[in-house]
């Protein structure tokens, strides 16, 4: 049996060649001839690319955040305050997101963010103007400023978070500014990967938690928009995989779901959730924009805006050259394998605890359904 300081140096020696052990694949070289060090993952893990995400204070940046936290990455979070920002600690380990107070119209801030990153994630978008930043603000000069400074530093990759219908001839402004904001894109940075995700579903949402709400009273067009309504952890999926997948530089993607649906069809599938029949009054738009444009400057809390009345005219369109989530090996879900699980809060307590429906019941409430509308 070996002696104790024997033992305690083959100790030292074996740990510190388990350490050092690396395989040739795990390192990678990155567009610009930067070695990354590509680890498993796992929440401890370290390696791997060091990533910006703007905008991720939003919905869909808690899911690209923990995907890239959870797999070693290092993840760099600008943010404006201070409490908007205090959930994403979690989704990494310790040390492994790194907080930056930024302005969007302080360049220095900006390139402060992306400075060491060799990916970056733009996210940051704006349903309505305020006081503060208009849309051309927010989706064109805002954009002008991060991708000037990832071209700056010759960061690897930018990924740009846009949006579906995004034209720059589109005659609502939200859609027309982040198209404008998508060709100023690809102008700086060619290697510029657009994603025009469709609407999103999911925790803390624009669309089922709306329905569900007894707020959500107003509509301009009877809820007949039509779109692929996407889920936000399929989303986040994506953009996780383009980072890994240099051949999605200077790609277009249409992110959307596998069925498509209007906003009345999504609300008959939030009240039967929910058991509940919320209400919802058509206001002609001519007098409903004006309003919702008024209430914009005067609260400062989310409410319907001008720019939602003009999105209630305009269907999704998908750009048939873009890539889908087809072309990353994912199979996106449906919004009606999901409502329980993001709606179950907005019961009364009296339904509760009851199970979703079966397949086979909601066939029996689809073929019933006519006498039920007729009583």
């Amino acid at each position: 049996m070996a002696s104790f300081p024997t033992a305690v140096r083959s100790s030292r020696k074996l740990a510190f060649n388990l350490v050092r052990a690396r395989h040739v694949s795990d390192l990678a070289i990155s567009r610009t001839g930067k070695p990354i060090l590509r680890v498993q993952g796992g929440r401890s893990a370290i390696g791997g690319h060091t990533a910006t995400v703007f905008g991720a204070t939003g919905q869909l940046g808690r899911y690209i955040v923990n995907r890239l936290a959870r797999q070693g990455c290092q993840v760099v979070v600008p943010y404006r305050e201070e409490m908007a920002k205090r959930h994403l600690k979690v989704t990494g380990d310790l040390g492994r997101v790194v907080f930056i107070e930024y302005d969007l119209r302080n360049t220095e801030s900006i390139e402060a963010s992306v400075r060491h990153s060799d990916v970056v994630y733009n996210l940051i978008g704006r349903n309505y103007p305020t006081k503060n930043f208009t849309l051309e603000d927010v989706h064109v000069e805002g954009t002008e400023r991060i991708v000037e400074a990832v071209a700056k530093y010759d960061v690897d990759r930018y990924i740009h978070v846009s949006s579906y219908n995004a034209d720059p001839n589109s005659p609502a402004d939200f859609f027309r500014t982040k198209g404008l904001g998508e060709q100023v894109a690809r102008s700086i940075f060619p290697e510029t990967t657009i994603v025009r995700p469709a609407p999103i579903f999911g925790f803390e949402d624009n669309l089922l938690i709306r329905l569900a709400g007894v707020t959500n009273l107003f509509t301009s067009n009877n809820m007949q928009e039509r779109y692929w309504p996407v889920h936000s952890i399929d989303v986040g999926q994506a953009l996780e995989a383009m980072l890994y997948d240099d051949t999605t530089a200077g790609q277009t993607f249409e992110l959307y779901g596998p069925k498509n649906y209007s906003t009345a069809e999504i609300a008959e599938l939030v009240d039967r959730e929910i058991y509940k029949k919320r209400k919802h009054i058509n206001v002609p738009r001519a007098i409903l924009k004006p309003v919702a444009g008024l209430l914009n400057k005067v609260l400062w809390w989310p409410v319907l805006s001008a720019e939602d009345v003009d999105k209630e005219f305009i269907d999704q369109k998908i750009d048939e050259t873009a890539k889908t989530f087809a072309d990353l090996g994912i199979k996106p879900g449906d919004i009606s394998n999901f409502t329980y699980h993001y709606l179950q809060g907005f019961r009364s307590s009296a339904f509760y605890d009851l199970p979703p429906a079966t397949e086979k019941e909601k066939r029996e409430d689809r073929k019933y359904l006519h006498v039920m509308e007729d009583v």
